[in-house]
Order: C-alpha cells, then structure tokens, then sequence
C-alpha cells in the first residue's frame, strides 16, 4: 500500500473541502470494505485518504412526510433492522438483509454500496473498467461466467451494489454535496456506463461526496429476491428487485430493475409493461420473468443468468404480492 495523508473531518463541508479536483488525489474511507482492498492491489494509490466516520450528520434514517432521508453512513445492517425501511421499503431492507456477512452488514454503508467499485476480476487485476490487453477485450472470450448478460460492451463487468436496483425501483435519489454546492440525483441516473477505460462507473465527480440517500414516500409492495450459488459470503449471480402500484387487485404500475446482470442496475420495461392492468399470480409472475430478460445477450459462460434473472422476477412478485402497501 502506498503512503497517504489522512484526514479525520467531523462536518460535511470540512470533508468537501478536503477533496480533490480529479479522481486519484483523494479517496472517501466510510465503511472501509472496500476501499482498502483497492488500496492494497494498488488499483487506487491516493494522496489523501479522508475518513468520514466522525460526521454526525451523514448517520441515522428518518421518516418525514416525503418519504425516508438514509444518511450515507448507515450501515447495512441498520438498513435490514430499520422498521421504516422494513414497513414502507421492504426491497431495501431485502437487499441489506441478503448480504450473509455478519462482518459486512455492519461495517459497509449505504453510501459506500453505492460507490464501490467494480467486483469483476480483469479490473481487479489492472486490465481496467473494460478489462482489455493489447486493444482486446479479455472478457469476451475468456473466464466472464459472472459478467454482464445486458448492456452489450465494451464493459462487461457487473453492478456490485445490492442496494441499487431496489433504490431505482423505488425511485430514490442521492445527494451529492461539493464544496460549489449540492445537487440531487436520481439512482437511475447515478449509475452509468463508462464512456472510456478512464471513466467511472458512477456519476459522482471527484469533489462530491454522497450525503443521503432519499427515498420518495409512495404505497407500493416491493421486494428483492436474490440467488447465490451459497448462503456463506458470496456475490448474487442474479437479482430483483419490483416496486408496484396496485389498484385493487390489478397492478395499476411497475418497476422491475435487475441486479448482477449489467454494468448498471437494469431497468426490465418490458416486465413492467407485462404487468400492468394484470392481478398477481404464477402465471403473471413467470410471464414477466420471461418478458425481462428479452434482449439478453449472454456470454460465453453466464447464458445461466438468464434463467436466473427470470426466477428472481417471479419470486420477488410473488413475495411482493404478499406485502401490504
């Protein structure tokens, strides 16, 4: 690992302040989980690492009249034990809950979730984002078995964040806060796909820091079903995660957002459009399992994700089906 200054802030504007202008002068140390692995493969080699452990104000969850207010702080196993987030956002506390690592659950944070990087081994090993050699993609034609099945390249890792594709179905956004200011994000549109080997994967920029995450408050059934080759620690191969609005006994809306299958989270629309105006059942549930992996384009060793990705539709609706709004 190599050398660094660290910074310990205790206020929000001391941490935006202490932040770089481009992405290799500063890291952002919250849960830890993941940073310090990146640190020590060399893949990030910061001058400043600023620890933002000590900030009050990026902890604890609230319920308002507009929904829940998640600071970036909170950790994944407070997410799964909330009552406001298991009562109004049952998808979340799934997909905090399904995390197996005791270890885990209680040092990552909700805001490191969503800013980890990628988990597909060509990056970690330093062929980069795209996982290229000699102007190659090593991806496509070597070991992708966990890699993307949607998206098309020429970034074939996947998602790793377990929270995201419960806060896109849910409609949630981010607060980004600089030195400049603070702006709010919309989860759909925070996760994005690498323009270039030297992009990143998120739209936060260099001098932003993730403050809160906001979760609208609307009555729908949600949940997330995830499938893991084991219940010891492991990454999903595939999941769900839905959000519906029911009229009666009908579904009057639907987001269907799969996990583990794109660089992205991704938003299954032809599932949501093959729910509408339809009562939940295993038939509806299989046909938009069916519906949301269309235009899947698999590798040549993860074509399983497509199964996978239809089971874990069909079981977070029918999960869904059972909650109460």
């Amino acid at each position: 690992m190599q050398s660094f200054e660290y910074a310990n802030p205790t206020t929000v504007q001391e941490a935006v302040g202490l932040l770089g202008s481009r992405w290799g002068q500063t890291d952002v140390l919250a849960g830890g989980t993941d940073l310090l692995s990146l640190m020590k493969d060399y893949l990030h080699t910061p001058k400043r690492v600023v620890n933002i452990k000590n900030i009050k104000e990026l902890e604890g969850i609230q319920k308002t009249a507009d929904g829940l207010r998640i600071g970036a702080l909170v950790t994944m196993d407070e997410l799964a034990k909330n009552a406001d987030v298991r009562g109004g956002c049952k998808s979340l506390a799934d997909a905090a809950a399904g995390i197996p690592s005791p270890q885990i659950r209680h040092m990552g944070t909700a805001g490191g979730d969503l800013c980890q990087r990628p988990r597909c081994w060509y990056y970690r090993q330093g062929f980069g984002l795209f996982g290229m050699k000699d102007g190659q993609s090593l991806v496509t034609g070597g070991e992708n078995k966990y890699h993307a099945i949607f998206g098309g390249g020429p970034a074939y890792f996947v998602s790793a964040s377990s929270l995201g594709p419960a806060l896109v179905a849910l409609g949630a956004k981010v607060k980004l806060v600089s030195a400049k200011g603070a702006r709010e994000v919309a989860v759909s549109k925070f996760f994005v796909m690498p323009k270039d080997a030297n992009t990143r994967e998120i739209a936060l920029r260099p001098d932003e820091l993730l403050t809160e995450i906001i979760v609208p408050a609307a009555a729908v059934r949600s949940s997330t079903y995830e499938v893991r080759q084991k219940e010891a620690l492991d990454w999903p191969l595939a999941a769900a995660s839905v959000a519906l609005t029911m009229k009666g006994n009908a579904v009057a809306s639907a987001k269907v957002v799969l996990g583990h299958v794109a660089p992205i989270p991704w938003e299954a629309t032809a599932a949501e459009k093959a729910l509408v105006g339809k009562t939940l059942s295993t038939a509806t549930a299989e046909a938009a399992g069916k519906a949301a992996v269309e235009g899947a384009q698999p590798l040549g060793q993860n074509a399983y994700k497509v199964q996978l990705a239809k089971v874990a539709v069909k079981r977070a609706l029918l999960d869904a089906a059972k909650a109460k709004a």
